[in-house]
């Protein structure tokens, strides 16, 4: 006689996901979602979508990251979370540093004068916000790899008028490395040293636009970067992991209103002296 109430609801292995075709969901913050295999269970508190996975937090603030994919339940029911797809860019009549964008002109001819940055990073992120309006005064962004040598960097470029050097230096607060080197050339002609107060640039991004209410304090002693992917829930274990978390950090950015103004502002002044007729 066939059992009308059907088997025994705690037999078996209640950590697998039951059976049944999972259905594809997109992964949001805010939403509680257990992981099958471990059974952990959290809030979606991050989704990282460049970097293929999502931070979870459960009820005793413990964060877990996951990738994307199937073996996931949501109100018990089978999932597979996937991020957000993109969205087409909008076409704006100002460009990423908010001014009005100018329609049928051809990039300048580079200037004699240049602005110096830092590191990579630095570049890209002024690329990206400034880039448009760079290519229309024909001004010429590069990076340093460090200015550990930043007199002779000036020396070699032999600044002058109508040659205006201008750099841009991270951390530059009193009694900083940056401070003492930037004092060395900050006195000298048609040369422009500023700095924002940051460790790296990364913290010119606002935290919010991650998600964050602030960008964790990473301790002295540890390589800043890895500190930070770390403390995120990032992998952190090589040189490609950095990169990788960089390119999701830069994708966050769509204009001068996803930066600090301590950076903007600094940014801004550089262009401004290096264009003066």
């Amino acid at each position: 006689m066939a059992d009308r109430y059907g088997t025994d609801v705690l037999s078996g292995d209640w950590r697998k996901p039951p059976r049944g075709r999972s259905v594809e969901v997109v992964a949001e913050r805010g939403m509680v979602v257990e992981d099958a295999t471990t059974g952990f269970v959290g809030e979606i508190m991050v989704v990282e979508k460049d970097l293929g996975m999502m931070v979870l937090e459960d009820r005793r603030n413990t964060r877990r990251s996951f990738p994307f994919g199937p073996g996931f339940l949501l109100d018990g029911a089978p999932v597979v979370l996937r991020p957000q797809a993109a969205r087409a860019p909008k076409t704006s009549a100002r460009t990423a540093s908010g001014s009005r964008t100018v329609e049928d002109t051809r990039a300048r001819v580079a200037l004699p004068s240049r602005i110096y940055v830092e590191g990579r990073h630095d570049a890209e992120l002024v690329e990206k916000v400034w880039g448009a309006d760079l290519r229309v005064e024909g001004v010429a962004v590069e990076y340093l790899g460090g200015i550990d040598d930043l007199v002779g960097v000036v020396d070699e470029f032999d600044p002058g008028a109508g040659r205006r050097l201008g750099v841009l230096v991270d951390h530059l607060v009193p009694g900083s490395k940056e401070t003492r080197l930037a004092e060395q050339v900050s006195g000298r002609e048609h040369v422009l040293v500023v700095g924002h107060p940051y460790v790296d640039v990364w913290q010119s991004i606002k935290p919010d636009r991650l998600g964050l209410e602030a960008w964790p304090v990473i301790p002295r002693g540890t390589d800043w970067k890895h500190g930070i992917c770390e403390a995120l829930g990032w992998p952190h274990t090589d040189q490609a992991d950095i990169a990788r978390a960089w390119k999701h950090l830069l994708s966050r950015v769509d204009s001068y209103a996803d930066l600090e103004p301590s950076f903007l502002g600094r940014v801004e002044e550089l262009i401004d002296f290096v264009t003066v007729p």
